[in-house]
């Protein structure tokens, strides 16, 4: 896998046109369980065949068990200044439900010891939505994370994915899932305690302290270019859109082979216009109207149209030339965004 990471490395050099690289972003499986020597050699061949900026944020996903002292160092050795920990919730019955290798103790000392070793910018995963999971205690995981003093948090209602163990027990009856109301209710929570405590609701799931914004995960809402390397890796810049094959040994032996990886589409301006008004309204930066004339001048009659519609709603709301999602909005963000697609 890593060869074939490096051989891809290569071949794709060219998609950015020699644009400076400002993120990295180690994840899409588990990254952590690379050694400081495997993972020290992909750093070195980004840095190598690119224009990588000083200041560049360089993260990576892990799950907590993996994050001993000893791995903690490595990682910070090799330039890694930003992790990802995989938390999902500090309730061992969840996490039991959820399969996840972890307990509570690790998830919490986990963070605790890499804030020792010297990480600053850390952000962790938690989910609502679960089965069973309380408005109580989803306050208490919330609470948790606040006193973990944590910069930044990614907040996700679950999603059942089919063949998975959770669809299988919800299809059987042996798991209620939580109702609408609940998961709405846990979500006004998560937002009112993290502001009450300092930190920006910038992105529908996202929460961050002063300073510490995730640039790679807004560089996908602000439309820039970037590079995906490995399975079911996704690229874009700007007129194309390319997907490497998901399973492992095909992307391999289509890789040592010299055989096509990869499929990619042309985006027409109908792609751009709704990938723009769905990325652009989850955030704070909202969709300015004036860039929207500019950009899309066939769409922006539909849009104004639209824009006035979900305005009287009460979807969203105006400040000069931009538009951004209300609070009551943001219960409704990806509905908001269809009724404004074409």
């Amino acid at each position: 896998m890593l060869n074939a990471l490096h051989k891809e490395l290569l071949f794709r050099k060219p998609y950015l046109e020699n644009q400076s690289i400002n993120t990295i972003y180690f994840g899409g499986g588990t990254p952590s369980l690379l050694s400081e020597k495997e993972l020290g050699s992909l750093v070195d061949a980004v840095f190598t065949n690119f224009d990588v900026s000083t200041n560049a944020e360089i993260t990576l996903e892990a799950n907590p068990d993996d994050l001993s002292k000893e791995k903690l160092h490595e990682l910070k050795n090799v330039g890694i200044n930003r992790l990802s920990i995989g938390v999902q919730s500090f309730i061992e019955r969840d996490l039991k439900e959820m399969n996840r290798a972890h307990n509570v103790n690790e998830a919490e000392t986990s963070v605790k010891r890499a804030q020792d070793v010297g990480f600053e910018n850390i952000t962790i995963d938690l989910m609502y939505g679960l089965p069973h999971l309380s408005n109580d205690e989803w306050a208490q995981n919330v609470q948790t994370a606040i006193d973990l003093q944590v910069s930044h948090i990614s907040s996700y209602c679950l999603t059942i994915e089919e063949k998975t163990a959770l669809h299988h027990f919800v299809s059987k009856g042996k798991t209620t899932m939580v109702d609408d109301s609940t998961t709405e209710q846990q979500f006004v929570q998560l937002i009112e305690m993290l502001t009450a405590n300092g930190f920006e609701h910038y992105e529908i799931s996202n929460f961050t302290k002063e300073g510490f914004i995730s640039k790679h995960n807004s560089a996908y809402w602000l439309g820039e270019h970037y590079l995906g390397l490995g399975p079911s890796a996704h690229s874009f810049n700007g007129i194309n859109r390319s997907w490497n094959v998901a399973n492992n040994a095909k992307y391999i032996n289509a890789i040592n082979k010299n055989e096509a990886f990869f499929e990619e589409e042309i985006l027409s301006p109908e792609n751009k216009y709704n990938e723009y008004i769905l990325t652009r309204l989850r955030t704070k930066w909202g969709v300015n109207k004036n860039d929207m004339k500019q950009r899309f001048p066939e769409f922006y009659s539909h849009f104004k149209n639209e824009t006035e519609k979900l305005l009287s709603k009460g979807w969203i709301q105006q400040h000069k030339e931009i538009f951004t999602l209300s609070a009551k909005g943001k219960l409704f963000a990806d509905k908001a965004a269809m009724e404004l697609f074409v």
